[in-house]
């Protein structure tokens, strides 16, 4: 008999996610709507000042579940929501390749906050967009007093990453890339 644990679970999620496509309209988006709105609590939880800045923000991009394994080689993969005005109006997959020092399995979950409307519409007008240097990142590990100081964050993007389990060691050379799910 099989002993399921979190871990195992969450690597079965996330393996079953990547295989699927999605569209608005179908099945698919509302197993993405639940699983962003549950990352969402997750967030406001976790992340002090998190919901001050989903409230500040023009959208979000909510990237529930990520999954990233690597050997030398690595990738991850992982769909996700963007949120406006409180409700999903687009579905997102997320890519990234990375080669390095790096070795394991991880999964966690981040979310993009577009903190003005010219970030946001460059974000949904561009073909695949890919993550710049005009991106500040928040990272929340397990133990971390990390807290948001809203006052403090100026970029147009903000990513927040949290939730994160499993382990991946090693320093790495990485791209991301966002696109649109079409069906």
């Amino acid at each position: 008999m099989s002993k399921w644990t979190r871990r195992t679970f969450l690597a079965g999620a996330g393996v079953t996610l990547a295989a699927c496509g999605n569209g608005i309209g179908n099945s698919r988006s509302a197993r993405i709507d639940y699983r962003v709105e549950l990352a969402l609590q997750q967030m406001y939880k976790e992340v002090p000042g998190s919901r001050d800045l989903a409230d500040r923000a023009a959208g979000m991009l909510v990237m529930p579940t990520i999954t990233k394994a690597a050997f030398g080689w690595g990738g991850a993969y992982g769909e996700g929501a963007l949120i406006i005005g409180g409700a999903p109006v687009d579905y997102y997959s997320m890519a990234q390749g990375s080669w390095g020092m790096q070795l394991g399995v991880q999964q966690y979950a981040h979310t993009l906050f577009f903190m003005n409307e010219e970030s946001l519409s460059d974000f949904r007008r561009s073909a695949g967009w890919q993550v710049g240097a005009d991106v500040t990142y928040v990272i929340k590990n397990k133990g971390d007093g990390v807290g948001i100081d809203t006052t403090k964050l100026r970029s147009p993007v903000i990513a927040l990453v949290y939730g994160r389990a499993g382990l991946l060691v090693g320093a790495t050379l990485e791209g991301t890339k966002y696109t649109r799910i079409l069906r």
